[in-house]
This record gives structure tokens, sequence and C-alpha cells, in this order.
């Protein structure tokens, strides 16, 4: 799955924020953190909620319109936005790895680049064998 940086439409907006939110909850640090939040529910909601804010950000939306597609105050998404959250500062982190280029080890996307691999590879040894024919 491409994901946009700078997201054009809903569908780019949503793939992104998907990348952003599976990125972030997956790390092991956020994984942990989880576990001993006494309000797990309340911490993931702010995760989800900064990653839209970021996603919507990106696509260029101003903060009034993502506050109201995503049901929170104008400061909320502010405070996600400027990373003053632990949220907002995790979700960053996320972006800014994929700005680097580094990959994200999520498992929704495992599955897609272990497809790639496999016709990379029945590429090769169709290569491989073509070659030996020819010795």
């Amino acid at each position: 799955m491409e994901i946009p940086l700078k997201p054009t439409g809903k569908e780019e907006i949503r793939k992104l924020e998907l990348a952003l939110i599976m990125g972030t909850l997956f790390k092991p640090e956020v994984i942990e953190s989880i576990k001993n939040a006494e309000d797990r529910i309340t911490w993931l909601d702010s995760l989800f909620v900064a990653a839209g804010a970021l996603a919507r950000e990106r696509a260029g939306l101003p903060i009034t319109l993502i506050a109201e597609e995503l049901g929170r105050t104008e400061q909320t998404i502010r405070n996600h936005l400027a990373g003053e959250t632990e949220a907002g500062k995790l979700v960053r982190k996320t972006y800014e790895a994929l700005v680097k280029g580094e990959e994200l080890s999520i498992p929704i996307f495992a599955e897609e680049k272990l497809k790639k691999l496999e016709e990379k590879l029945k590429k090769v040894k169709e290569e491989l064998k073509r070659i030996l024919e020819e010795l």
C-alpha cells in the first residue's frame, strides 16, 4: 500500500491515518504503555484522534474542520498537532519515520510486502532456470 505523505483526498487521508495509527500502535513501547495504562480506552482514543488530526493537517485542512470531523475541540486538535500530548508526540514520530522512508513494522503491511517478495523470488527462479538451460 502506497502511503501518501501529503494526502489530496479522503481516501489518501484514510490511508495516512491508518498508517499512523498502526505504525504507532505496534511500537513495543506503545504496546507496553497500553498494557500499563489505567484508562486504555482514553489513551487509545487520543492516539486515534492525534493520527486523524495529523493526516488531515498534512492534507491542508484547517483546524476548525479537523476538529469538526473528529468531534473534538480545536484546542484538543492543536495540542495533538503541537506535540503537547503523548499521543501527538508518538504519532508525529511515526510520521517523521515515514518521511525518512523507514519501513513500518505493521502486520497488515507485512503481508503485502511478503507477496511482493514472493513475486520477486519467482522471477529470480525463472531467470536462474533460463540461464542454467542455456549452459
